[in-house]
């Protein structure tokens, strides 16, 4: 049976909206295992029909399209399935399903198919079913097995059959033969690029130090507007953005205009009332008010009596957001920022929402003054989506900061990692924020010492609040690249990597403008907008000078690409979770990665080069499992310049490994150069 995470309802639905479900058991096929409880099955509503005002009845028709197979969609086709109430009074067909602290609705019969002794017979590990009119001429053998268990999308014994069951036999899955080779076609096709870290003036750390920009001024520049920036400089972006989530800090959220405008709500709270008066008193008063939150910040102390100003704040931002959601052409997200700096060491994550405000305005952002443990942050995300039925993940960012705490082989608490600890993290942060205007955190030169490259935009010196130095043991447990080999020693131990994360990148601008090319930065903070000065600033600073960081070090920022079907919210975040994303260091640079085990040098160049990839392999992100006996696995890479941008001049594969003794190692390699240089024995073109 499949579980309905999205409500159906003829009311409020019409046909061409897409759902999605979870498998409720596992799918077994021939004895095999094919896929797992709990797998994503997606679908669309067909035929929409709601009854008369008095009389009449309601009907849904859906069918489901794909169904979710490791890191993979696979299309799959079933007849329609109907559900139709007969009724009075404009019943609408659906029903509550999971009780009332789910709310969710799904089609009046269960949707659940049962399959005979004889189809599962047809259902081989090596051939598709002999009847029908299935075509077999671009499913390659060995993973027949596999697309035929899919088409079903669920099956279950006779012995669990109810009376309502609609049930799909072989006749079913019959089709004519198609000569469009694109029809059915459902893996990502283009690539996406957005900002998912991202500050307007609702953040206190920028609303209170110049930022005047708001949300609205943050969509309309990211979808090509031109605005006037915070010092009343006209900017515009070279190319719009496809996607923006804004991830204002959830601490004192909207502080800033709330103080401007002298908000009743805020006004209404005592420490409202005070630090309005303070920031409204003059230079000493602006200081004093700026010194407390900063000590609430650190501290992990709430200052606000009540959740009243954040509410206020939150819910007038989700919906504002979806009214610049526009699917297709502009993909418009709700986010947070949880700031958990405990000592002054960086522990944020930025927290995305795949949802509109009909769920996300179900609850408020969780912060560090509810608590500084991720731990704590994952169970309200598991909360969320449990009362919700919506979706949410979170990306942690700039372990460079985190003098040693954010890759480290313990906890919060100070305990060994665990198993639950490692799946528990995976399953709410399978990405990781590698580069952005605070340095870039791929890896570090004392711990790459045979990559050339490793010493870009590093930022090594302090942690974030520039309190205490960094110490050398410290970067492994910082850095992306270091990091996915501790993931692999833990994985050794405990059965589960807990760092097994795809790498993504963003801006966090604080200017609410993602400016994100050298030629055109407009800096983190107001003040470091274009200016004579603008790279005299402190950005972290500290009283030993030592632990200084200057504007002057800033990066320009990044983006994140996603491999993505469509321009949508559903779409966008379903890259997410399944890693397949990349970063880029603010430019648009196309990359496209397939690993498998047959791939050939002639393939890369082939027009179907993304069919073979999907259909004979994994994409990034992906977990390319054991081969046969003795075989290497093959690579596939495409990377193509920004149009905009300048040429490339390598590509390289970074191998890190763990051998049998349990030691990890890494090994650079190019796989291409440009300029006719040549590639020696050893895989590195040294010039």
């Amino acid at each position: 049976m499949i579980r309905m995470s999205d409500g159906l309802n003829s009311q409020r639905h019409s046909a061409g909206h897409r759902f999605r479900g979870q498998l409720e058991g596992a799918l077994v096929v021939d004895g095999h295992e094919v896929t797992p409880h709990g797998a994503w099955v997606y679908g669309q509503i067909t035929q929409a029909r709601q009854s008369g005002r008095l009389a009449g009845s309601s009907e849904l028709a859906v069918t489901f399209t794909d169904i979710k197979i490791g890191n993979q969609l696979i299309p799959i086709s079933t007849t329609g399935l109907v559900a139709e109430t007969g009724g009075t009074a404009r019943q609408t067909v659906g029903r509550t399903a999971r009780g009332a602290a789910d709310g969710g609705e799904v089609m009046s019969r269960r949707l659940r198919t049962e399959t005979s002794t004889t189809m599962r017979k047809e259902y081989s590990m090596t051939a598709l079913p002999t009847s029908g009119n299935a075509r077999t001429d671009r499913i390659p053998k060995g993973k027949v097995w596999l697309l035929a268990a899919a088409a079903t999308f669920v099956l279950a014994s006779a012995a669990l059959a109810h009376p309502n069951d609609n049930v799909i036999t072989a006749e079913d899955l019959e089709q004519d033969p198609i000569y469009s080779p694109y029809v059915g076609r459902s893996y990502p096709d283009q690539v996406l690029f957005g900002d998912s870290h991202f500050h307007t003036n609702l953040s206190f750390d920028a609303g209170l130090v110049g930022t005047t920009l708001d949300v609205d001024a943050g969509f309309r520049f990211a979808r090509g507007e031109k605005v006037i920036s915070n010092t009343g400089q006209p900017v515009q972006l070279i190319r719009p953005l496809d996607f923006l989530v804004i991830t204002d800090h959830s601490e004192l959220i909207g502080l800033a205009p709330m103080i401007h405008t002298s908000d009743p709500v805020l006004l209404a709270d005592p420490w409202g009332r005070w630090v309005h008066e303070r920031f409204n008193s003059g230079p000493e008063g602006r200081m004093e008010a700026f010194a407390d939150i900063i000590e609430a910040g650190v501290k992990g102390e709430g200052r606000f009596s009540s959740d009243d100003a954040m509410r206020s704040i939150w819910m007038s931002f989700v919906e504002k957001t979806d009214t610049y959601n526009e699917p297709g052409r502009f993909t418009a997200m709700t986010g947070f920022e949880w700031t958990s700096t405990p000592d002054g060491d960086n522990l944020h994550r930025c927290v995305i929402f795949a949802d509109g405000a009909s769920r996300t305005s179900q609850t408020l952002p969780y912060s560090s003054f509810d608590s500084l443990d991720p731990q704590d942050l994952w169970g309200y995300l598991a909360r969320y989506e449990e009362s919700t039925g919506g979706r949410v993940l979170a990306i942690p960012h700039n372990g460079n900061l985190s003098n040693g705490l954010m890759f480290n082989p313990k906890n919060f608490q100070g305990k060994k990692i665990d198993r639950e600890y490692a799946e528990t993290r995976m399953r709410w942060e399978p990405l990781y924020e590698m580069t952005q205007i605070k340095g870039d955190e791929e890896a570090h030169p004392l711990l790459s010492t045979e990559d050339e490259f490793a010493d870009f935009e590093n930022w090594d010196v302090a942690n974030l609040a520039g309190t205490a130095s960094k110490e050398d043991w410290m970067l492994e447990y910082e850095y992306a690249r270091s990091a996915l080999k501790v993931g692999l020693e833990l994985g050794a131990k405990t059965g589960v990597n807990p760092f097994k994360f795809g790498l993504m990148g963003a801006s966090d601008t604080h200017t609410a403008l993602a400016t994100t090319r050298e030629e055109n930065y407009f800096g983190k903070y107001q003040k470091t907008e274009p200016s004579p000065t603008r790279h005299d600033n402190e950005v972290i600073p500290a009283d030993d000078p030592a632990l200084r960081i200057m504007t002057a070090q800033e990066q320009a920022g990044s983006l994140m690409a996603v491999w993505a079907r469509e321009n949508t919210r559903r779409d966008i975040f379903d890259s997410m979770q399944r890693k397949e994303v990349y970063a880029t260091t603010g430019t648009r640079i196309r990359v496209r990665v397939f690993a498998g085990w047959d791939f050939t040098d002639d393939e890369v160049s082939r027009h179907d080069f993304a069919a073979q990839g999907y259909s004979r392999g994994v994409p990034m992100g992906g977990d390319l499992f054991a081969g046969p006996d003795g075989g290497a696995p093959t690579f596939m890479v495409r990377a193509l310049r920004d149009p905009d941008g300048a040429n490339l001049d390598r590509i390289q594969i970074i191998k890190g490994w763990i051998d049998a003794d349990g030691e990890t190692h890494e090994r650079v390699y190019d796989m291409a150069v440009s300029d006719d240089r040549t590639i020696g024995a050893d895989g590195r073109a040294r010039e």
